[in-house]
């Protein structure tokens, strides 16, 4: 799941497998598809073994890996926060409204993402984020420095 969260924007990428490698191919289709003409992406994920910059260069050869690195700007949320990770949000909303029933085979499924992924992005669908700064530095305390 890719998701824009300000714009209401989301793309769906179904794959077999969510490996290192099909995390690296998603960050090179965010960039070269999705959005060729940006300086930077600002990519906000959890602390999956996947999600880490590194991948890159297992993926691609080290000029194209170094291309992709330079431009995202990575932000992990906390551990045991993905609940914090906006595109996981927006993956709840998804199998809540469209995959509570079982699907037959990759293709169906595949059919469905891609129809519950247009009638989002046609409404604009965005996430109403209500967890404040305040409610933060309460829920994630143990992350903030004391100040004396």
């Amino acid at each position: 799941m890719i998701f824009e969260p300000l714009a209401g924007r989301r793309e769906t990428l179904v794959v077999q497998t969510r490996a290192a490698l099909d995390f690296a191919h998603v960050l090179k289709y965010a960039w070269d598809v999705m959005y060729p003409s940006a300086d930077r992406i600002v990519l906000v994920t959890d602390n999956l073994n996947t999600h880490k910059v590194g991948l890159l260069y297992l993926a691609f050869c080290a000029e194209e890996a170094h291309r992709l690195a330079n431009r995202f700007e990575w932000h992990y949320t906390p551990v045991h926060g993905s609940w914090l990770d906006m595109a996981e949000i927006e993956i709840g909303v998804m199998c809540r409204q469209a995959l509570e029933v079982p699907l037959g085979d990759l293709e169906s499924f595949k059919a469905k993402v891609k129809a519950w992924t247009i009638q989002r992005n046609n409404s604009c669908s965005k996430v109403n984020w209500r967890f404040t700064t305040k409610d933060a530095r309460i829920k994630l305390k143990r992350l903030y420095p004391t100040i004396l």
